[in-house]
C-alpha cells in the first residue's frame, strides 16, 4: 500500500496511506494527539491513581515509534522502571521511521538519539533504550496476543474502524482485558458509540473524556 509523509496541523509529520484515506496519526496534529491521549490521560491518571515504582505499557500499534518516543523522554522526568512493548503486525520500515520529524518538533536534547534507537534495535528482543525504558518490538497480529494480566497500561492506537473495524471488536477488547491487570487502564482516542459498548461488553468500566485537538472526546477503560 503506498504511504505518503504529510505534515499535521502541529508541525509534526505523520504517514498517510492514499487508498484509506487513512493516517498514522491526526491530521490536526500528531505529537499533540499522542501527548494528550496517552500521557495526559493515560499514563499520568495510572501514577496518581497507583504508586508505581515499575510501569508496564503495551502499544497496540507501533507504527511510527512516536507514542513510544514521548513515553520514553517523558520517563526521564518521572525515572519509573518502564517496560514497553510495542505490537505491530506490519512495521513501517527504518528509513520511513526516520524521515519523521519529530526530535525536531519536540526540542528535547536525547530526542533524536532515543527515536533511532527505538528503530534501529532488533524486533521480539527486550532492548534498554535508556537507563529507565525497556523497549520490546513484536511483530504479530493483534489478535494473536496471548498476555494475560500483564501491563499496568495500554495505548489503544490501531487504525480506525472506518478502515479497519475488526480491530474494535468485543473479540480484541476481551484481548486487552485479559492482557490488563486489575485496574489497568486502556487509552485510545476513538468515541465510537460501538467501541465503547463493545468495551463495556467485556467488562471495563468506561469513561467518555475531552478528545485531542481536532476531536471532541475519546475514551479511557478500566478493567476492574
Amino acid at each position: 500500500m503506498k504511504r505518503e509523509i504529510i505534515t499535521t496541523g502541529d508541525g509534526s509529520t505523520t504517514i498517510h496511506l492514499p487508498e484509506w484515506e487513512e493516517q498514522y496519526h491526526s491530521k490536526h496534529g500528531a505529537i499533540n494527539e499522542a501527548k494528550h491521549v496517552f500521557i495526559e490521560t493515560g499514563l499520568y491518571p495510572l501514577l496518581e491513581k497507583h504508586s508505581l515504582e515499575k510501569v508496564k505499557i503495551l502499544e497496540i500499534g507501533f507504527g511510527t515509534g512516536l507514542n513510544a518516543l514521548i513515553t520514553a523522554l517523558e520517563n526521564q522526568k518521572l525515572q519509573k522502571e518502564m517496560q514497553y512493548v510495542g505490537i505491530e503486525a506490519y512495521p513501517v520500515t527504518v528509513a520511513e521511521a526516520l524521515k519523521m520529524n519529530y526530535a525536531d518538533e519536540l526540542k528535547q536534547e536525547e530526542a533524536e538519539e532515543v527515536f533511532k534507537e527505538l528503530h534501529q534495535i532488533p524486533w521480539e528482543e527486550a532492548k534498554p533504550i535508556t537507563p529507565t525504558f525497556t523497549l520490546t518490538k513484536r511483530k504479530q497480529l493483534f489478535e494473536e496476543i496471548q498476555d494475560q494480566n500483564e501491563y499496568d497500561l495500554i495505548y489503544f492506537d490501531a487504525f480506525g474502524a472506518r478502515v479497519q473495524p475488526e480491530l474494535w471488536t468485543v473479540a480484541i477488547f476481551e484481548i486487552m482485558y485479559k492482557a490488563l491487570k486489575q485496574e489497568g487502564i486502556l487509552v485510545t482516542y476513538s468515541a465510537k458509540g460501538s467501541v465503547r459498548r463493545a468495551m463495556q461488553e467485556v467488562g471495563f468500566e468506561v469513561e467518555r473524556l475531552p478528545g485531542p485537538p481536532g476531536k471532541r472526546e475519546m475514551l479511557r477503560a478500566t478493567k476492574k
